[in-house]
């Protein structure tokens, strides 16, 4: 038996091109589409694939016949802040920052919980790639639950530093230009198209610009010589 990696690169830029993709084709679908919008949609995609990189490979794999351990237990740690180091606390929280900030560029009106939430789940299907790949294959990571607090809180902190900076109107002024704008819908595009109705009488005087008024008044011939 012999252990092969998983060759990284071939799955993590495919994956980083296809989720660029899709996101300019969100983009697109809500119109306005600029060089700004874009770069929000390229920084996503490539920190979807830098994450990927850091926190599910490297993977193991066991090829051919040889020695079996036995069943493995579940590699899921739910006991929090119990042998966890500062420093792996710091690099997750640090890791999704980014996150953090980039959401409200691309969510309208994003609020607090559902920004949490969005972390929340991110976090929880990187964890739980951990698990998987570390039971079927010999992942180099394992799931954690403090991983998974410690990512919210880097999520909430970027999004703080996030409102904290647009409170500025010349920065909120700036940060514009990186926000999606909202799915519109095709009705209501299709009646903002369509040129306003004016009424006939409005039309018609319009057409016929009002001059002055004359009365005409009724007298009679004077009497004769």
């Amino acid at each position: 038996m012999k252990i092969v990696e998983v060759p990284m690169l071939p799955i993590v830029i495919p994956l980083g091109i296809v989720t660029f993709l899709v996101l300019l084709r969100v983009l697109h679908s809500r119109g306005r589409v600029t060089l700004a919008r874009a770069s929000v949609a390229a920084a996503l995609a490539t920190y979807a694939g830098g994450v990927l990189a850091n926190t599910v490979f490297p993977i193991l794999l066991r090829v051919g016949p040889g020695l079996y351990d036995g069943p493995r237990p579940i590699p899921l740690y739910l006991v929090p802040f119990v042998d966890y180091e500062l420093q792996d606390a710091l690099i997750n929280i640090a890791v999704f920052i980014p996150l953090g900030g980039l959401i409200p560029l691309l969510a309208v009106r994003a609020r607090w919980w559902k920004v949490l939430a969005i972390v929340a789940g991110a976090s929880l299907a990187i964890e739980l790639a951990q698990m998987v790949t570390a039971r079927i294959a010999l992942g180099g990571h394992l799931a954690d639950v403090n991983d998974w607090l410690t990512n919210i809180l880097g999520g909430m902190i970027g999004f703080g530093l996030f409102a904290l900076l647009t409170r500025s109107t010349r920065a909120a002024a700036f940060v514009d230009r990186f926000r999606w704008p909202a799915r519109q819908d095709p009705a209501a595009a299709e009646t903002l198209s369509r040129p306003t109705p004016i009424p006939a009488s409005q039309n018609q005087h319009q057409t016929h610009p009002a001059g002055p008024t004359y009365r005409a008044t009724s007298r009679s011939a004077p009497p004769a010589p």
